[in-house]
């Protein structure tokens, strides 16, 4: 071959990777599902939650829907399974820095505008009405490391951010192995076997580290992900199968009977907890590894843009709204003003604050990183775990998706 024609083979495949890159096709009915669950954790928090500032406790007030509202908090089951899955699609082909760069840039800008707004509201909109914090548990809030050190939440639904930020680490750490599947497999498989030992064991460290409740619902996103990034075979699906047997049983045993039961104060039922959990691993399996996965309407798109704003903004604003309105309104009428405000806030922060911030952050953060050379960056995912070409479309790099979450 001439050297001419080889440079221009090379050109043309770096074009070809830097589009692909570039290309970030829209799981939208996935987008669709994370608006459920948010708004699923939104009833439960209104609806069931016996912490929800009501005139008499929501199982009175709202009897006949908090008994089924009282489930709604396993829309955080659907939000792991679902991160599981786009996590891993985004961190497949990307270098720690640029990693590091996207997760930091895409958890942290609406978190900081929720515990500043959090502590305003506890500090001078709403003095007396809420604990009111001290300097250093908002301080200690800011990094998301409240968890860490045993400071408590501002607001209650940040405890999941501790999670994700637990399972970034561990996907951090192997970054550089993630485009081999055998890795992937194995890591899927091990990790909660592992936290489930180390729960039988009590042995804090890994139970504090590998969360046990909640890993099974990230290896069973990841194993999704090595379907649709693959195709089905048996392994993969025993993969699946394996984590979503796991992931039900400790959502029921320890979540739904333990902590949801308490609560909500309502008496629970196992059965309705594996046919909801179920439906949960089953949706997300459906608008992932089938041919509904880029289908859907456009505007679930912009609807998974609003989750996570909406997830960090509905409980306190919510509460207050209602502690304001709830002795002085009909209850319906005080559920749907309490849920349309924490709708406008998620709008509003997603809109100024994500928007804007996770651009120049992001951009920001590549710099403190070195680049990948071109030719690194035009030739990485081209070929397959044994060293063959692989069709491009089935390359990470091609997959990556445009997520809330990514």
């Amino acid at each position: 071959m001439r050297h001419s024609d080889s440079t221009l083979l090379h050109t043309w495949g770096y074009l070809m990777s830097s589009t692909q890159i570039d290309i970030k096709p829209r799981f939208r009915l996935l987008d669709g599902l994370r608006l459920f669950a948010a708004l699923s954790v939104l009833v439960y928090h209104y609806c069931a939650y016996k912490g929800a500032p009501w005139p008499e406790p929501p199982k009175d007030t709202f009897a006949f829907v908090s008994r089924y509202a009282a489930y709604g908090a396993l829309g955080v089951q659907m939000f792991f399974v679902i991160s599981g899955f786009v996590i891993l699609m985004s961190a497949r082909g990307k270098s720690l820095g640029a990693f590091i760069s996207s997760r930091v840039s895409r958890l942290y800008p609406a978190y900081w505008a929720a515990v500043l707004a959090c502590a305003a509201l506890f500090l001078f909109v709403a003095p007396g009405r809420f604990r009111t914090p001290d300097p250093q548990t908002i301080l200690v809030n800011l990094t998301m490391m409240q968890t860490a050190v045993g400071a408590r939440h501002l607001d209650g639904v940040y405890w999941t951010l501790w999670v994700e930020l637990l399972f970034y680490l561990l996907i951090g750490a192997l970054i550089a192995k993630l485009d081999k599947e055998s890795v992937v497999l194995g890591f899927a498989f091990a990790w909660p076997v592992i936290a489930l030992i180390g729960d039988h064991a009590s042995v804090g460290f890994i139970v504090s580290f590998a969360q046990p409740r909640y890993a099974s619902l990230f290896a069973a996103g990841m194993a999704l992900y090595l379907i649709h990034a693959h195709g089905h075979s048996l392994l993969r699906w025993l993969l699946f199968g394996f984590n979503a047997l796991i992931a039900t049983y400790e959502t029921t045993q320890h979540e739904v009977l333990g902590s949801m039961a308490k609560n909500t104060d309502q008496h629970l039922s196992s059965l309705m907890s594996i046919g909801l959990m179920a439906v949960i691993l089953g949706l997300v399996a459906l608008v992932t590894v089938t041919p509904l996965a880029h289908m859907g309407p456009r505007w679930l798109s912009y609807a998974g843009a609003l989750t996570y704003p909406l997830y960090l903004f509905h409980e306190v604003w919510g509460w207050w709204l209602i502690s304001l309105l709830g002795p002085h309104m009909n209850k319906w009428l005080v559920l749907a003003c309490a849920a349309a405000l924490a709708v406008i806030l998620a709008v509003l922060v997603e809109r100024f604050v994500e928007r804007p911030a996770r651009r120049t952050l992001r951009r920001q953060l590549a710099k403190s990183f070195p680049a990948r050379s071109p030719l690194k960056r035009a030739t990485h995912g081209v070929k397959a775990e044994g060293g063959a070409p692989e069709i491009a479309s089935r390359s990470s790099t091609s997959h990556t998706v445009s997520l809330s979450t990514d």
